[in-house]
């Protein structure tokens, strides 16, 4: 007996696209409007934020204009550890679904947690930002996040799933078992951090895959700083459009902002988070266009409201409007933490600066460490490159390229330090967030 062939449910993203391309000032009222739920919320629900209000002599009253978020305390990593591992929930325990939590390795965790409407916005947000980055219900999604408390993996799992794609949730590890999956299953997405997609490139070359042997369209890479220089060398190593996107735990996870084809900045969802610019020293707010730190406030989050969230990323804010049509305001690539900045010999760096400098450099693989140690009270950088598979392997030709890595940081940043060049695998491989400081100013000597 022949059946009909059954046709697919129709599977369309939650989000609403009318709200990408809002006016302006329709985008503030509603702002301003979600703002004040949010004060409320956390100044009723909250005692750790009732408190922190009242030491700035503020309630949600104050809040007449959207301005007047400056008169609000700021939140930071240290809050969540003091109220570990739940007492800056705004709902009752049993409202909350799940928790993520950051590793904890240099104290306790920070935990956040999520009610079902928060679940199901995070799906819509993810789902927004793919579409954005060309991403469609017909393509399959290889996600090499990691799963688990991190909030990559499954973050991206519950957005693409909404927007009705096939999810390969493999997460990070087994890179020669991901190569191969991607080639058999045909994979269009590949969403990783780029230092882990530089590792999948290298495993598919060194397994004598090619770019054209696999059907990667788009990448969608986050969780850590990446310069445009790893850009270009991902797009060239795996034959895709490398998108950047955004996000942290403490907000909500990834897909707070997203590249969009255009690749000139992430739209950051402004009718779901409030975005702005401070100085990182005085914390005083600075105009549109400004480089210092982003810091964002939760406008629908209901488990965990985040109130001017310090998040030490540097960057800048634009606000013209984007090729694509996208009204929202637009957050350039992040050029470093402003807790990951290093001070060598009084000149601020930042690992980013380093590895635009080095990727693409000839004959030098882009995998790098940035090694820190301490003489006589002043910081020391040294720098861990690894030469091109196909490079000379004597020592004067090490040595030669260690000089020239040395002159081109010099006259890049502006610092001197020490080079080593090193045998191709033998700077550490990422699988999931790159560690690209090894800090050694502690150890003793």
């Amino acid at each position: 007996m022949n059946r009909p062939a059954l046709k697919p449910a129709p599977v369309a993203p939650l989000f609403d696209p009318a709200a990408e391309t809002m006016p302006r000032r329709d985008i503030a009222t509603l702002q301003l409007s979600r703002l004040k739920t949010t004060l409320q919320r956390a100044y009723d629900n909250v005692p750790h934020m009732r408190r922190r209000f009242e030491e700035r002599g503020v309630t949600p009253d104050h809040l007449k204009v959207l301005a007047d978020i400056r008169h609000f305390p700021f939140t930071g990593k240290a809050d969540l550890r003091d109220n570990y591992p739940f007492d800056l929930f705004a709902v009752p325990r049993e409202d909350v679904v799940r928790v993520h939590a950051s590793s904890g390795t240099t104290g306790k965790p920070i935990v956040v947690g999520y009610t079902r409407a928060d679940i199901a916005l995070w799906a819509d947000l993810i789902a927004r930002s793919l579409t954005g980055a060309g991403v469609t219900r017909h393509d399959i999604v290889h996600i090499a996040y990691g799963y688990g408390l991190f909030t990559g993996g499954l973050g991206a799992h519950y957005g693409a799933e909404a927007l009705g794609c096939m999810v390969v949730p493999v997460s990070g590890g087994m890179t020669e078992r991901q190569v191969t999956l991607m080639r058999d299953f045909g994979a269009n997405v590949l969403c990783c951090t780029p230092s882990y997609a530089l590792n999948i490139a290298e495993v598919a070359e060194q397994s004598g895959i090619r770019p054209e042997d696999l059907k990667l369209r788009v990448g969608v890479f986050g969780a850590e700083p990446w310069s445009e220089q790893m850009r270009t060398e991902l797009q060239t190593r795996l034959g895709l459009q490398a998108i950047d996107i955004y996000g942290l735990s403490e907000i909500l996870g990834p897909g707070v902002a997203c590249e969009c084809t255009a690749q000139a900045g992430l739209h950051g969802w402004e009718d779901h988070f409030l975005f702005e610019i401070v100085d990182p020293k005085t914390l005083e707010p600075l105009p549109v266009g400004a480089t210092g730190e982003l810091v964002i406030t939760t406008l629908t989050k209901e488990a965990l409201p985040m109130i001017r969230y310090r998040t030490r990323d540097i960057t800048r804010l634009v606000d013209e409007p984007c090729a694509c049509g996208r009204s929202h305001v637009r957050i350039m690539r992040v050029t470093g933490r402003d807790d990951d900045m290093m001070i060598i010999r009084g000149i601020n760096v930042y690992p980013s600066q380093v590895e635009a400098v080095l990727v693409g450099l000839p004959g030098i693989a882009p995998h790098y460490q940035l090694v820190l140690t301490r003489k006589n009270a002043l910081d020391q950088m040294s720098v861990e490159v690894e030469i091109a598979p196909d490079s000379p392997r004597d020592d004067e030709s090490l040595s030669r390229v260690a000089r020239e890595v040395q002159h081109r940081i010099k006259s890049t940043i502006g610092i001197s330090c020490g080079v080593v060049a090193k045998l191709p695998g033998e700077v550490p491989r990422s699988q999931g967030k790159a560690v690209r400081v090894k800090d050694q100013r502690h150890v003793a000597g």
